[in-house]
């Protein structure tokens, strides 16, 4: 349920909601707006008798949320959800693209490729300190090193830094150098690992998990919005089908279906989507014409050369390109 506040409710009326609110054994999130502020009621599934709710001074009216993700969903709050991160806002009207290498190969390399794609005009830098692999006897990152070398690429070009975490464990020291922590496709579901990273309240992309619905992804959001933790972005990165001519498929229909159901920004990996990097550029357009507040793309100076994903990677002078087509196609759509 949310409780819909009044335009002239009083700070005082506001905090006597939240108190009965609590009081009832529920937990209280506010969405404050612009115009009136909203209280989502967050709990289990006992039934609510809204009318006790709706006496209280400063309530307009209550209502019902039918979805399960509650705190995404937008009934709780209409708006797009719009948060900085360094010096980028994410979910705002201009696109954001992250872009880098699979992963960090070594300092030099990193701090190459950063200066590249800053200069091709990349909003953040992406890489990865850990890499999940498929295989157990394939390169599995450089750990620590590489988030200090990572740090050390957002000090020369200002980037803020996007890299994976992979456990609990690893949620405080990978939030010590990154300003954004992205939960790969394996980990969708790891609820351990989505309710930590929603505790540490760092900013967030969750990827799409390869065979995971649409409401099941939404739900993974949940966890970490219910503990509090609103600077969550969700990050469509191809689903698994039958079709073998890419890596995955494209699901073009997650950005709008999501642009519909949820106030959260929307990233969009047409690297990982499509696994070949002839097919990034105009896949990357897609996703923006869909809907995609940000795009995720690989970047390296040589990719036949990657350590991980080199198939899937744009040299940087492909990457200019795909940044000059995709705000075009953002200005087309009103984006800029």
């Amino acid at each position: 349920m949310i409780i819909i506040m009044k335009n002239s409710a009083t700070t005082q009326q506001i905090a006597q909601v939240v108190a009965r609110v609590e009081r009832d054994g529920f937990t209280a999130h506010l969405s404050q707006g612009e115009e009136r502020t909203i209280i989502g009621v967050i709990g289990d599934d006992r039934p609510i008798d809204r009318s006790i709710y709706e006496l209280y001074e400063g309530v307009e009216k209550t209502v019902p949320i039918l979805k399960k993700f509650k705190l995404a969903s937008r009934d709780f709050q209409p708006e797009v959800s719009q948060f900085r991160v360094g010096g980028v806002k994410i979910g705002g009207k201009e696109l954001v693209i992250m872009a880098g290498p699979c992963a960090v190969e070594g300092r030099t390399k990193l701090l190459e490729i950063a200066h590249a794609v800053k200069e091709a005009g990349a909003n953040c830098l992406r890489g990865g300190a850990f890499k999940p692999r498929t295989s157990p006897y394939a390169f599995q990152g450089m750990g620590e090193e590489g988030l200090e070398i990572l740090a050390e690429a957002r000090e020369q070009t200002g980037l803020p830094i996007v890299t994976e975490v992979m456990s609990t464990e690893q949620v405080p020291l990978v939030a010590k150098y990154a300003d954004i922590l992205q939960i790969g496709a394996r980990n969708c579901q790891n609820y351990a690992l989505l309710t930590a990273v929603g505790k540490s309240g760092h900013p967030a992309l969750l990827k799409r998990g390869m065979a995971t619905t649409i409401e099941e992804w939404l739900m993974s959001a949940e966890y970490m919005l219910a503990q509090g933790n609103r600077r969550v972005m969700m990050c469509e990165r191809g689903i698994r089908t039958f079709e073998t001519a890419t890596r995955n498929t494209a699901d073009i229909n997650a950005l709008a279906v999501l642009k519909h159901l949820t106030h959260l920004p929307i990233a969009f990996d047409p690297s990982h989507a499509t696994g070949k990097w002839e097919y990034v550029l105009p896949v990357a357009r897609a996703g923006v014409a869909a809907g995609a507040d940000c795009l995720l793309v690989e970047v390296h100076q040589h990719p036949a050369e990657a350590w991980s994903d080199g198939a899937q990677s744009l040299t940087p002078e492909r990457f200019h390109t795909l940044v000059t087509q995709t705000h075009a196609v953002a200005a087309a759509i009103g984006r800029a």
